[in-house]
């Protein structure tokens, strides 16, 4: 009986799990202006969601190409519009991500936000479903949709929520990857006018069979107005600017967000999309691109080494991990986009935990300084074994889950220039040093000011947040192919034109 609901679930299951959020979040309007009771809803609402989620990756036959769990329903009659949805192994992981974080956002939130409470869950939870939709939507039409929609409650969560000059980084952040956005609206609307259609499917055959007219003139425009939207939001070095300022002013729970999921929509569209539709394009801009990563990875690195405030270092040593991201993507390897979508999964449960972790130490003292701590391993012992904890998760440490990926992500750039896997080796040592010298300037040593001395350690609801975060990173580090046996599938289609491009450029 239980199997009979599982497959009478499956049709709707992708549109639950996209929409449970902002359902959720339209409740609370109807909630009385009582603060527990908003968190407690969407706390519940949140974790509904993630539960639903795990759906997906039960349920997904790890061994089919295609997409799964697809619904399509026309929308719109002119333009032809079709609410199209599904997953792959690509994206099933991209949005369990999304679902795991977003409840730990609001344990991490629950004492932080004292005024309008109930907008800052609707914004949260709003965020949620745009984030989720990006990751399923298979009309390009709703893609765009999602897409756009992610910048409105992330912009007013800095806005409004965040510290200091919180309204400049908000449009700041609103700005930079609303006008990249528009290069990738005008190759949408392109590739309509040419097809007819906005499905992402028949979109990929059309390109590949050659009924796209005059598809060779504009192939290279079409790629670069799909490739600087995502570039802005990965961000790839030099389109990085308005990240540090975005994460340095957001408040912890837009940071986790930011860092842990809304990146990976610029890398996951490079992947989906870049690769998908432009796969000739993608082999003949990727040494320049590999190039940019590079810089990104050792520029991300070194910046984050000479930072005195923690959560911007935390927000540079982002610029170098995905960095390590697109590298694996356009090494066009197996080993390095199955580690690309690996880095994006560990990247977002390390670093939006390192985002926490910060986030608790400025609920206590109002500053990200640096140089205002100092032994605080002894007034806060716990505190600082899980800090330590996920920057090793971090640095890359085997058997945890940072190390998996880059190792991947490395083999793959090796496989394609042995220069790009040195330089991107460096990144990793790096990475190390910025890193651990900040945990040591924290929390070792004596305890330089008087008042650190009585800075109480994690309460319940705080491990409650972190816990889940570290043991993801134990378990992604200690079986890593329970998320690549997914991956792999996916990758290997991805792959597939290109690959045959590749054998007939031998084969000429």
């Amino acid at each position: 009986m239980g199997s009979v609901n599982m497959e009478s679930l499956s049709p709707i299951i992708l549109s639950l799990v996209t929409f449970i959020p902002a359902a959720g979040g339209l409740l609370i309007l109807l909630i009385p202006r009582r603060d527990r009771d908003i968190r407690i809803f969407a706390l519940v609402i949140s974790l509904l969601a993630f539960v639903a989620s795990l759906h997906l990756p039960v349920h997904l036959h790890r061994n089919l190409a295609g997409f799964q769990f697809e619904i399509d329903k026309p929308w719109i009659a002119h333009p032809n519009i079709h609410y199209h949805m599904g997953i792959d192994g690509i994206s099933v992981w991209l949005i369990v991500l999304t679902t795991f974080l977003t409840p730990l956002c609001v344990l991490i939130s629950w004492t932080s936000v004292h005024e309008r409470v109930k907008e800052f869950f609707i914004l949260l939870l709003l965020l949620e479903t745009a984030l989720i939709g990006v990751f399923t939507a298979l009309d390009l039409f709703l893609f765009y949709f999602f897409w756009e929609a992610t910048l409105i409650p992330m912009a007013l969560l800095i806005g409004m929520y965040g510290h200091g000059r919180r309204v400049y980084a908000a449009v700041k952040y609103f700005l930079f990857t609303m006008v990249a956005s528009v290069f990738m609206l005008a190759a949408i609307l392109w590739l309509y006018a040419k097809t007819g259609s906005f499905q992402f499917v028949d979109i990929q055959n059309a390109i590949r069979n050659g009924n796209v007219p005059g598809f060779g003139t504009a192939a290279l425009w079409l790629f670069l107005g799909f490739f600087i939207a995502f570039a802005v939001k990965v961000p790839l070095f030099p389109l990085h600017t308005w990240l540090p300022d975005a994460h340095v002013e957001a408040p912890t729970a837009g940071s986790v967000l930011l860092a842990g999921v809304l990146l990976k929509m610029g890398t996951y569209g490079l992947v989906r999309f870049s690769l998908g539709l432009f796969p000739d394009q993608a082999r003949r801009n990727a040494p320049w691109i590999m190039v940019l990563a590079l810089i990104g990875i050792i520029y991300g690195a070194l910046v984050s080494l000479v930072q005195p405030n923690m959560k911007k270092l935390i927000a540079y040593s982002s610029v170098s991990h995905l960095g390590f991201v697109v590298l694996g993507i356009f090494s066009f390897t197996t080993a390095g986009l199955n580690g690309a979508m690996f880095v994006m999964l560990a990247h977002g449960v390390a670093t939006g935990a390192l985002f926490m972790l910060a986030g608790i130490l400025y609920e206590r003292r109002h500053t990200y300084e640096i140089s205002d701590f100092g032994g605080l391993a002894t007034p806060m012992p716990k505190y600082a074994a899980f800090f330590l904890f996920i920057v090793l998760a971090s640095v890359g440490l085997p058997l945890l889950n940072g190390f998996i990926g880059e190792f991947l992500v490395l083999s793959g750039a090796f496989q394609a220039n042995p220069w790009y896997g040195i330089l991107g080796a460096t990144g990793v040592i790096w990475s190390a040093g910025y890193l651990l010298w900040m945990y040591q300037r924290v929390f070792f040593g004596k305890v330089k000011y008087e008042v650190n001395n009585a800075l109480p350690d994690l309460n319940l609801r705080e491990r409650a947040a972190l816990w889940p975060a570290a043991v993801a990173a134990l378990v992604m580090g200690v079986a890593p192919l329970v998320w690549l046996s997914a991956i792999d599938p996916a990758v290997q289609t991805a792959l597939a034109p290109l690959t045959q491009m590749a054998s007939r450029m031998v084969g000429q």
